[in-house]
């Protein structure tokens, strides 16, 4: 985890969840998203607060330190165990704290009928509310996209049922976690706790199998996150 997820709402309804009293501070479009199947090195939302306001901002998935560009494909994840303390992620730690808004993920099992296939799942909220994935993102604001932006979304080991979906988990923060997690104030000694102990745990989430067509990275549509029998 985590290699493909969905965001289809409008930003305003992240925003709205979040509860923040803060002005966002660059324009967004208001329209929904629509993206039912995100694949890494795309560019997608991520919030981050910036001082006083809040920014929205489209940034490719997938980030390295300029003296690790081109000698392997960018990151998407960080490991929650490492990415505090490791040399990797210095640079965004733990000043790039952001947020990845996301409705759901998706994980692949092996058929246990044909190791050689895998049967995707997608997993969503119980209450069908949005998630916040803890994010590490480097962002510049300029006309031209900037090679140096991108991020990275925390994961961390999985707990109870999850674990027999995949062995890691996005780490997905309640409204109230994700708040603190993207406050300037709140300090690196907090903010490696949350990476610690803040995911939120199984029982939040559900899990059901979906069509193999979100295995192609081209096909969007709310039928990706669709159950099947």
């Amino acid at each position: 985890m985590c290699g493909r997820y969905s965001i289809y709402e409008s930003m305003d309804h992240y925003l709205r969840q979040l509860s923040l009293d803060l002005v966002v501070i660059n324009g967004y479009d208001h329209e929904p998203i629509n993206r039912y199947n995100v694949a890494p090195s795309t560019r997608v939302e991520i919030i981050r607060q910036v001082g006083d306001g809040l920014s929205a901002d489209r940034v490719k998935w997938g980030w390295s330190p300029f003296w690790a560009k081109g000698k392997r494909p960018d990151p998407i994840n960080a490991r929650a165990e490492t990415v505090v303390t490791g040399k990797f992620f210095k640079g965004l730690w733990p000043n790039g704290r952001a947020l990845a808004p996301a409705n759901g993920w998706f994980e692949w099992l092996p058929d246990p009928a044909d190791p050689k296939r895998k049967q995707p799942y997608y997993i969503t909220s119980v209450d069908g509310e949005p998630l916040f994935f803890a994010a590490l993102a480097e962002v510049h604001h300029s006309l031209e996209p900037d090679e140096r932006d991108g991020f990275v979304i925390i994961t961390a080991a999985a707990d109870q049922g999850l674990v027999d979906i995949h062995d890691r988990k996005p780490l997905v923060l309640s409204p109230d976690i994700a708040r603190e997690w993207m406050d300037p104030a709140t300090t690196p000694a907090r903010a490696a706790e949350i990476v610690e102990a803040g995911c939120r745990p199984a029982q939040d989430f559900r899990w059901f199998p979906v069509g193999k067509a979100v295995g192609n990275v081209r096909n969007q549509g709310p039928e990706l996150v669709e159950p099947i029998q």
